[in-house]
């Protein structure tokens, strides 16, 4: 096509936290100086596959979540933000993919597999929804329909990325067409950041999240109760540092990495408290979240505007994937 295309998005399930930041949202920022073909779109069709049981949660926090990107600095100038609910030519994509995708291929998936387990589905009686088992089909859908040939993403999605690829190439294959376009992860350079209580995975639920717009006095609360070393009880004690979450954050955010180096030594050999370095990274949280949350709150003072920009991008969003869709229906014989 001769220009790169990015697409990516995010589940409206809750606020965004500093996981989403250093996962997704700072690439986004450099993407957006870069390319003029950003899409970003809030997911709330998938969103449902687990949380069909609470749509007003999905509702309320998809402008949560673009008030989030507003704040980090995303420029609806510079990307289309769209609603996925309101592109329903992305439902007729995923309906036709199924049909080159089986079962037990979508079982197999990685990515679903770990979801899956992290959700309970599929033990104790609990069905796995068929909505979230197609969820590949409909990630295919979303960056097949703009010909996105990059999507940011975390490591985690790279078999979604890959399933997608055999979606494209097994349709150009059989309708014997070039309609598709494979895509590739940009992945982030910093890894995905566990919550504070060191486990794999942030979220609201575990209470082991820092939020963009996180407040001064909880964001210390959070800092002062983060997982260290549990055998470090003595200040002289030697300390380690891998799976120690203030070093695993001071990695992510920390802006002198020599001093940084410098610290790690000190701690490995005794002699340097885990409440010198949680009032260091502290400071460094703090200096981060306050322009983020200041924003934030300015932007809120307006959520009409903030709707009307989904609205907009989510128009925009539509003729593109319905020209798409025009091209992968006269290739499949179904442009009557």
């Amino acid at each position: 096509m001769g220009k790169d295309i990015t697409v990516t998005g995010d589940r409206p399930t809750g606020k965004l936290h500093i996981g989403h930041y250093v996962g997704s949202l700072v690439t986004r920022l450099d993407l957006q100086e870069k390319y003029g073909n950003n899409l970003v779109f809030i997911a709330d069709m998938q969103a449902l596959t687990d949380n069909f049981n609470d749509p007003l949660k999905v509702r309320t926090n998809t402008l949560e979540v673009c008030l989030d990107w507003l704040a980090v600095g995303l420029k609806p100038e510079r990307n289309t933000f769209f609603i996925q609910s309101l592109v329903p030519e992305l439902t007729e994509f995923t309906v036709l993919y199924m049909n080159l995708v089986s079962l037990g291929r979508l079982e197999r998936n990685p990515t679903v597999k770990t979801e899956m387990k992290q959700k309970g589905f599929g033990v104790d009686g609990n069905p796995v929804p068929m909505g979230f088992l197609c969820y590949p089909i409909s990630q295919a859908a979303d960056i097949t329909a703009f010909k996105a040939n990059i999507v940011p993403t975390g490591e985690d999605q790279n078999p979604m990325i890959e399933q997608t690829n055999e979606i494209v190439r097994r349709f150009n294959n059989i309708y014997n067409c070039d309609v598709l376009v494979e895509c590739h992860t940009l992945l982030s350079h910093t890894q995905r950041l566990p919550g504070i209580d060191g486990s794999s995975k942030m979220g609201k639920s575990m209470n082991n999240a820092i939020y963009l717009c996180e407040e001064s006095s909880s964001l210390t609360e959070k800092i002062n109760r983060m997982y260290t070393d549990p055998n470090h009880l003595h200040v002289s004690d030697p300390g380690t540092v891998e799976g120690n979450m203030v070093f695993t954050y001071l990695d992510a955010f920390d802006p002198s990495k020599e001093e940084l180096e410098e610290l790690k030594a000190h701690y490995r050999r005794g002699g340097l408290g885990d409440m010198v370095l949680k009032k260091r990274l502290n400071g460094i949280m703090q200096d981060f979240i306050r322009p983020i949350r200041e924003r934030r709150n300015e932007f809120e003072k307006d959520k009409g505007e903030v709707l009307n920009i989904l609205l907009k991008g989510s128009q925009v969003a539509r003729e593109i994937a319905a020209n798409t869709l025009s091209e992968v229906k006269k290739a499949m014989y179904m442009d009557y």
